[in-house]
């Protein structure tokens, strides 16, 4: 996304909402204008939460993740080894090791999240994640749970502000999948809603690919947008637990909402 939209994105939304999340898909670290990004967010006085799977975490990064506007960070732990299973990954975690005692340090009302979001079922055991947790737990004298069933609860605090949060894995829904059914409900329109590059408006974090487009901010106001027929129903729909939306009758992760 360009500065000139990315400005115009913050200015609407910044009196709906009180977080901008710097993630829908890609990597915001690898944005070459996300220092001039937080000055527009400092600008409109918008706080961050930022998600990131922490392979470009270099000390030259800290000062920029220590910015006041960040109200939160995730690091998508089960990324790095999702995409690099040969390695052993003690580069990688030192880093992100220091930037978290750091802003311990200097943000300690930053919220730091380190995510396993691989878990084959919603109750099992932690040896799929032994090693990384082990690496984890020594470093901030924390004990790991053996169980969790995420079904109950998914975060566990570390120290201070730093979480671990499990959850399973699902599959990025698409109008290619089949139907897994016509009944549900999803924080969808509710808690959050996406602008995509090109400034498409769409319901939810895992609609990359503007199956569900809204509108677009570049020709109609965000309010009026949110406000349009199809969105008035698709929240219709999941106040009463129905799910209107071709995407939304094949996504898998509206099953973590229960029915």
């Amino acid at each position: 996304m360009d500065l000139e939209l990315f400005r115009e994105v913050v200015r609407q939304v910044a009196p709906l909402t009180e977080l901008i999340c710097f993630h829908l898909m890609g990597e915001p670290l690898v944005h070459p204008d996300l220092p001039l990004m937080l000055d527009i967010c400092e600008e409109y006085q918008t706080n961050i939460f930022l998600v990131t799977n922490g392979v470009l975490m270099k000390p030259e990064k800290f000062n920029l993740l220590l910015h006041p506007r960040f109200y939160q960070i995730n690091f998508s732990l089960h990324s790095y080894f999702d995409n690099f299973p040969d390695s052993d990954g003690n580069r990688y975690l030192q880093r992100i090791f220091e930037f978290t005692e750091r802003a311990m340090k200097e943000r300690p009302e930053l919220y730091l999240n380190y995510r396993l979001w691989n878990l084959q079922q919603p109750l099992q055991d932690a040896v799929a994640n032994k090693n990384l947790l082990e690496r984890v737990a020594e470093r901030f004298d924390f004990t790991v749970p053996e169980v969790m069933d995420v079904r109950h609860r998914k975060s566990f605090r570390i120290r201070d502000r730093l979480y671990l949060h499990f959850d399973t894995e699902f599959i990025w829904p698409s109008l290619d999948l089949p139907i897994l059914g016509q009944r549900g409900t999803c924080y969808g329109l509710r808690s959050h809603f996406g602008v995509l590059v090109d400034g498409t408006v769409v319901p939810c974090c895992l609609d990359k690919e503007a199956s569900i487009p809204l509108g677009n901010i570049k020709d109609t106001p965000v309010a009026d947008i949110l406000s349009s027929p199809r969105a008035t129903a698709m929240l219709k729909g999941f106040q009463e637990k129905r799910l209107e939306e071709n995407l939304c009758q094949r996504c898998q992760y509206i099953e973590r909402f229960g029915q």
